[in-house]
């Protein structure tokens, strides 16, 4: 059976981002509503029983509503652990890997928040770990995830309207701005090859 993860910092603690409010919606409904569907989905199934991340390999080209819950469930656990109140900057290993791919901090945040910004609809923005050890930025459109291909998730941020609309209305561009005082840049790392 999937559970929902608790939040790793208290639910105010990221206010200049996302307030408790929305985090009573954004965790305690939307994500914890796909773990409901999703537990429902596999219910005497082959896919009971397996790993999430297995659920997701598994069910990728062949069941949607499945692939779709268990996809949400994974982009919002790990997004979670991807913020932190505390902030900071990437470590030295990482940093030089971004500087190598994008230049520049800076010019990563830029591409990144432009990813996020320009993506149309609802989805997620990633930076993940190439086959070839690079790092890239993609635009996964709805439930998709880059977990179970052959890309390494490192960092991605939520640009679904129920992630900011309470605290942002339409300004996703200031929701995606206020993101980068709060990433976890040690979880990131932790996800390197």
């Amino acid at each position: 059976m999937h559970t929902l993860p608790d939040l790793p910092f208290a639910p105010d603690a990221l206010s200049g981002f996302t307030s408790a409010k929305t985090f009573s919606f954004h965790h305690g409904k939307h994500h914890a509503g796909y773990v409901k569907k999703l537990n429902t989905a596999v219910e005497g199934t082959n896919y009971e029983g397996l790993p999430l991340t297995e659920v997701i390999s598994s069910s990728r080209d062949s069941d949607p509503g499945v692939f779709n819950n268990a996809a949400q469930h994974f982009n919002h656990s790990f997004f979670w652990t991807c913020l932190s109140p505390e902030g900071g900057a990437p470590t030295e290993a990482l940093a030089e890997l971004i500087n190598r791919d994008f230049g520049s901090l800076d010019a990563f945040k830029e591409q990144f928040s432009e990813a996020a910004a320009k993506l149309f609809g609802s989805g997620w923005a990633w930076l993940v770990q190439t086959t070839d050890g690079k790092l890239a930025i993609k635009q996964y459109k709805d439930a998709d995830t880059p977990e179970g291909t052959e890309d390494r998730p490192l960092l991605t941020l939520d640009v679904w309207e129920h992630a900011y609309y309470l605290d942002h209305q339409n300004n996703r561009a200031g929701f995606i701005e206020s993101f980068w005082q709060y990433v976890n840049w040690e979880f990131v790392a932790g996800n390197l090859a």
